[in-house]
Parts: structure tokens; C-alpha cells; sequence
């Protein structure tokens, strides 16, 4: 029965591989889904070994793409509390390749060689869409594998190992249990502050006049009380139909005087000082309207609204599908990552401790050379 539900998992996958031109092998899907195992790896010169399931483990293929993120911590600190912190993350990276060597010797076993036929047209058609994705230019495509330190042998190796894998891990996850009203709103109100709030935005022009820019040219009246007439001479002219963005052209003094004084849409408790106070004003007037003129830090600000929005959350009945789908790919995340430590805790190695210590020496002596 087991064997079957595998079958129908690859031909599911199979019969998906038809639609649209993006291909599968991207950086995320490396990134997240460790299934390119490298065969055949020359044995470094004087480096670590482990063999698994009849492939090779090496040193460098744990130090080299850690080495990058691990090297900061490891010139701030000495050995012990270098070690102290990457020491698990290597062992979770060890733990990923064995795991992925054994599921696909699993998925390889179940199958029988009888899938070979079948995986040969599903990696043909990968290919073919990953030289779409590059509009069919065969050298592009070729220098984005030696980039990623491919070329198509082992590309189309690596394809035909993480459909494998990754078929027969559904099929050994179990199913998923029915997901209660309960159980939907509490995802809901853990998920609704980060993906579901609308947040408040205002979008206004503004004629910016400061009082300090102001010429008094033999006036005996303050830099103010210039400011005041100005400000009182321009919403005159912007009452009389005037466009405001012409008037913000010529008068204001603010750094937005030369696109008419119009702002961005800007989230209300963004705004800086002396700035903020608009957000007041804006929550006084509607959209279209002019505020008075308002006085504050040396500015006389005249501002006309555009756009106003409050904040907002969806309600839960209108993203409903989205919370589900949530929760059922965080319950497959959490089945694979723990049938991938089961499989991964079948290998037994004596040298494991020692595998990861060579690893983190090599890291400390390469990040402080």
C-alpha cells in the first residue's frame, strides 16, 4: 500500500511538471531543500571524511558554505565561545546531509529500478525549463550552474535526487489531521499584526514657509509676522482656485518645493518633528480640503490633504484560506523536519564528534588567516 501511495505521489508530480516555464531549481529551493547530494568528491588533502550510505561526506562541503556567516562571530571571540555558538548549527548541517543521503537510498530502494524511465522524463523536462528561464541560451544557463558549482551532469543529477526524495517523503508523512475553528483563529491572531494589517498612510502637499528664509527688504515687521501675511496671501490665492503645487513651486521653502510640495504616502507616526504635527491636523480635514495654516519650530506649514487611511486588519473571515494554508504548511514543515532526524538518527557514526570539531577549527583558523 505504502509503495503505491509513492507511485501516485510521483505521478502527481509528474503530471505537474507541464505548467508555466519556472523552473524549480532556484536558490531558494537549494537553499531550503538540501536534497543535491555531490558524489564522487575528490577526498580533500589531509581533511575529514564519513561515509554514508555508500556516499562521502566531506569536511569542505560543511566548512565552505558556513564559513561566510560564522566568520564574524568567529573574530570577535576566542575558540570556547566560538564553538559554544556554531557547534550546532554544524551539527544541524551534518544531520541535513545525512538525512538527505539516506532518504534518497530510501526512495531509490522502495522505488526499484523501474523508475528510472520515469524520472529521466520529468528531469528532461527541468532542464528544458530551466534553460527557458534563461530565454534558451544555453551559456547563460551553463554559467549559472558553474556559478552554483554545477554543470548539467550534476544538475540533472540533483533534479532527479530531490524529486525522488522528495516524493517519497510525502508519501511516508502521515495525514494531516482536520484543522478546528480554534485551532484557525489562534493562527489568525498570531499571524494578523505581521501579514494582515493595513497600515495608516497619509499623502498631502505642503507649502513649507520658514520663518528664518523670510526677507524682510527694509520691512519693520518680524521674520513671523512676514511668514503670517505670506501664509494668509496664499490661501487666499489657493481659495480663489489657484493649483496648489504651482503656489508650493514658488513660495515654499521645503525640499519638496520643486515636485509642488507633494509628499509620498507617508505612515502618520513616521513623520519626524517638525513634520509629525500634520498627522494632527490631517485627522481634522478630509481629502481635498486645506488645513489653516499651521504654526510650529519656525515653519508656518499650509497643507492640503489627498489621501488619508486608517489602519486596518483584514478580518478574519476574509483571509480564512490563507491562515489554513498557513497552518498546514507549518505542520508539514514540522513532520519533515522530524522525519528527517529520525532518518537522520538511523546512522550511527563514532567519529561524528570529531567530524564536527575538525569543522570547527577549520572555520576559526579560515575566518582569522
Amino acid at each position: 500500500m505504502r509503495k503505491c501511495i509513492f507511485w501516485l505521489v510521483l505521478a502527481v508530480f509528474f503530471t505537474g511538471c507541464g505548467g508555466g516555464n519556472k523552473s524549480v531549481f532556484t536558490d531558494e529551493k537549494l537553499a531550503d531543500v538540501p536534497f543535491a547530494q555531490r558524489t564522487g568528491l575528490p577526498q580533500p588533502s589531509g581533511g575529514f571524511v564519513l561515509t554514508v550510505g555508500g556516499e562521502t561526506i566531506t569536511a569542505d562541503e560543511i566548512i565552505e558554505p558556513l564559513v561566510r556567516y560564522l566568520e564574524p562571530v568567529a573574530r570577535q571571540t576566542d575558540f570556547e565561545q566560538f564553538a559554544a555558538q556554531a557547534r550546532p548549527q554544524i551539527e544541524q548541517m551534518l544531520v541535513n546531509r545525512i538525512s538527505n543521503i539516506l532518504l534518497y537510498k530510501k526512495a531509490k530502494d522502495d522505488a526499484g529500478e523501474q523508475i528510472e524511465e520515469a524520472l529521466k522524463k520529468i528531469v528532461d523536462a527541468e532542464v528544458n525549463k530551466f534553460l527557458v528561464s534563461f530565454e534558451g541560451d544555453a551559456a547563460k544557463a551553463e554559467q549559472a550552474l558553474k556559478e552554483m558549482n554545477m554543470d548539467w551532469k550534476s544538475f540533472r543529477e540533483y533534479q532527479k535526487k530531490m524529486i525522488l526524495s522528495q516524493s517519497y517523503m510525502s508519501s511516508q508523512l502521515p495525514e494531516e489531521a482536520p484543522i478546528t475553528h480554534s485551532q484557525l483563529l489562534d493562527a489568525y491572531n498570531r499571524m494578523k499584526n505581521e501579514f494582515f494589517v493595513t497600515p495608516a498612510i497619509l499623502k498631502f502637499q505642503l507649502i513649507d514657509i520658514q520663518t528664518a528664509k523670510m526677507q524682510k527688504t527694509g520691512s519693520k515687521k518680524s521674520e513671523l509676522e512676514l511668514a503670517r501675511e505670506l501664509a494668509d496671501k496664499l490661501i487666499k490665492k489657493i481659495n480663489a482656485g489657484e493649483d496648489f503645487g504651482e503656489l508650493a513651486g514658488q513660495y515654499s521653502h521645503g525640499h519638496r518645493k520643486s515636485v509642488g510640495g507633494l509628499w509620498k504616502p507617508v505612515k502618520p507616526d513616521s513623520l519626524a518633528q517638525p513634520y509629525d504635527v500634520l498627522a494632527e491636523y490631517a485627522e481634522k480635514i478630509q481629502p481635498g480640503q486645506i488645513a489653516p495654516p499651521i504654526e510650529v519650530q519656525g515653519h508656518i506649514f499650509i497643507m492640503k490633504l489627498l489621501e488619508k487611511q486608517s489602519e486596518s486588519v483584514r478580518p478574519f473571515e476574509q483571509v480564512q484560506t490563507q491562515v489554513e494554508a498557513q497552518v498546514n504548511l507549518d505542520r508539514r514543515r514540522k513532520a519533515i523536519d522530524e522525519f528527517s532526524i529520525k532518518i537522520a538518527q538511523q546512522a550511527a557514526f563514532d567519529r561524528k564528534y570529531e567530524f564536527v570539531s575538525y569543522c570547527l577549527r577549520e572555520i576559526y583558523r579560515i575566518s582569522n588567516q
